[in-house]
């Protein structure tokens, strides 16, 4: 129940066209200084195994580049990333305090890092009474929603996509489930139509991408999100986007704006990677489905197996240091950039001395940070994860994968890590038929009150005449009391 090997990995065909020709710097592991790259190749093909030659070289918190050569500080070790993700008063989420503003190491205009670790005015970059007030609104939007009704729409909406490829006895997940049910389940929630969905999904994953296009992509967000604010701030109704513009914390309609970004981008990509994960699990490991079709683990706990063994995000940006400290034996000045490494801390041998063992049953990962910048949506996600999942294996119990484990691709960046696709085979079964309530029957009329009265069908014509029932006998004693009383 860990990551697939190295060899089972290999870039997607897209991927692999774009890269850059043999002797191009991005394939160099290091920088000019010998700092290793977070990026190129090897972060592409085998991120698990680049994180753990990091810990051999540096320990639990180790120095890295980004694209462009950007320098940060990779945090690998689990208690070394709880300890930044907690700390808000040493390690900021105010991105404003990098030094690397100020000495010109980015172009804020044209470097792909800059839709994760750019300021945004949200609850995710700020601290303190600033973000209790923002995330106070994120928080209430989020919790208006009743887990049972979240169920039914999410419900509808996957039954509708297996519909979609039931009849046909092959389907590829990743394309035709994974990534739409969460984005589809969002936008409802947020207050969009269904026909944003698409263009959305193409956006959210070209974002995490972190490729020349992301800026576009993120604008095209941004767009789409402003249109929904002037839309709800004019006919508001019941979902999120209305939520936080009227909650009294009084976001301005940026700040709403931003906050539904952030809700989107966050929710979409670690729920349609987590599915995705789960259901490569179940159609590739016989350990794994064995102990979920057995009942030795729930759908929930095979949820939080794979959070543990394959985070839907490799690497959460970012931390910023307020001053200087010290953190895993390594010297951090004030303004440097940390990255928390999420996979490489939920596979630190300190709390996990034997990797293959299960620990379905502890929820102490760190997929959804830690401390007061912790997800407040990881429910929302786990909802969405255990209905679709459960509803497909249930429409789909002999769901298997259609062609050889070692044809399956990832596609990775520095950040996430996902499946390009997930063929699988099946018999080929009818769409559901809705059930439809029959009507009630009309109620009886008024009757002010009283009782109405049974009607008396009319005696057949040419019918014989009833027979006469002799009145019953009296008695004896009868008789001879009535005769007494006359005298």
């Amino acid at each position: 129940m860990t990551v697939p090997p190295p060899q089972h990995s290999r870039p997607a065909a897209d991927s692999a066209a774009a890269a850059p020709p043999p002797g191009c710097p991005v394939h160099v592991p290091t920088g000019p200084d010998g700092t290793t790259r977070l990026y190129g190749d090897a972060a592409a093909t085998d991120p698990m195994g680049l994180y753990e030659k990091l810990r051999a070289e540096h320990g639990p918190v180790a120095p890295v580049l980004l694209d462009g050569d950007v320098r940060a500080w990779l945090v690998l070790g689990y208690l070394e990333n709880r300890d930044v993700a907690t700390r808000s008063t040493q390690f900021s989420r105010d991105s404003r305090v990098w030094h690397g503003w100020r000495s010109g190491e980015i172009d804020p205009e044209t470097s792909p890092l800059m839709p994760l670790i750019g300021w945004n005015p949200d609850c995710v970059s700020a601290d303190g009474e600033e973000h209790q007030r923002l995330r106070g609104a994120v928080t209430a939007g989020l919790n208006q929603f009743d887990h049972r009704g979240i169920r039914r729409h999410i419900t509808r909406f996957a039954h509708q996509l297996v519909d979609s490829f039931c009849q046909s006895g092959r389907a590829e997940l990743v394309e035709q489930f994974t990534e739409h049910l969460p984005m589809l389940t969002l936008t409802h929630l947020l207050g969009m139509s269904e026909e944003d969905g698409p263009k959305l999904v193409h956006a959210a994953r070209d974002l995490f991408k972190a490729t020349e296009t992301s800026l576009a992509s993120n604008a095209y967000v941004l767009e789409s999100l402003e249109r929904l604010v002037v839309t709800k701030r004019a006919r508001p109704g019941q979902d999120i986007a209305s939520a936080l513009l009227a909650h009294p914390a009084g976001l301005t309609d940026e700040e709403v704006k931003h906050h539904l970004r952030l809700i989107l981008l966050a929710g979409y990509e670690t729920t349609a990677n987590l599915m995705s994960n789960v259901l490569r699990m179940v159609v590739t490991d016989e350990r794994f489905r064995g102990s979920l079709t057995g009942g030795q683990m729930t759908l929930p706990e095979a949820v939080e197996q794979v959070l543990w063994d394959e985070p839907p995000l490799l690497v959460c940006p970012g931390r910023w240091a307020n001053g200087d400290t010290t953190l895993g034996g390594q010297r951090i000045k004030a303004g440097d950039m940390l990255l928390l490494g999420v996979a490489a801390g939920n596979v630190d041998q300190a709390i996990r001395p034997d990797p293959s063992a299960p620990v379905h049953h502890s929820r102490a990962h760190l997929s959804f940070s830690a401390g007061s910048h912790e997800c407040p949506g990881q429910d929302i996600g786990r909802v969405i994860a255990d209905t679709g999942i459960d509803i497909l294996l249930t429409r789909l119990p002999d769901l298997a994968l259609a062609v050889p484990e070692q044809e399956l691709s990832w596609r990775s960046s520095t950040w996430t890590r996902h499946l390009t696709t997930l063929p699988v085979k099946f018999a080929a079964r009818s769409p559901r038929v809705p059930e439809v309530a029959a009507p009630l029957p009309a109620p009886p009329p008024p009757t002010g009150g009283l009782p109405p009265e049974r009607p008396v069908a009319p005696w057949p014509q040419n019918a014989p005449e009833p027979a006469r029932v002799p009145a019953p006998r009296r008695s004896l004693w009868t008789r001879l009391g009535r005769l007494l009383r006359r005298r």
